[in-house]
């Protein structure tokens, strides 16, 4: 099971993980969308990459989220303590990101409904099920 925390990180250089904002209450992606072709991001970059564009605008996603994929890791990786469960989720109107599970360590299924809720105790994005 993940540990969670509420409070955001420190972030320090470049670091490449899906940032999240609480607001009103609600952990929310930050991120962008192209304001020509819609296409939504977690990053901020100078231009689209699908069309081009340099209007890119700051924009907000989630806190709901699908299931794309699943796994549980059950191998040692550095500072994380086997197992856990990551997935790729697709957050409402939003793009995919790759987050930990908060809860028992299993994989869930494609097309599970999921809620940002914070983050890891290294940082790392979160989601929990949503519903029973």
């Amino acid at each position: 099971m993940t540990s969670l925390t509420t409070t955001p990180p420190e972030r320090a250089g470049a670091d490449p993980r899906p940032e999240l904002a609480i607001h009103e209450g609600r952990v929310l992606l930050t991120g962008s969308r192209c304001g020509d072709c819609g296409y939504p991001q977690a990053i901020n970059p100078p231009r689209c990459p699908i069309c081009g564009s340099h209007a890119i605008a700051t924009a907000t996603f989630g806190p709901k989220g699908t299931v794309f994929s699943s796994t549980v890791l059950r191998i040692p990786v550095p500072d994380r303590t086997p197992p856990f469960t990551l997935a790729y989720v697709d957050v409402d109107e939003g793009p995919r990101i790759l987050a930990h599970v908060d809860g028992p360590d299993e994989a869930l299924v494609p097309g599970s409904e999921v809620v940002l809720s914070g983050w890891s105790e290294h940082g790392d994005p979160v989601v929990r099920r949503s519903g029973p």
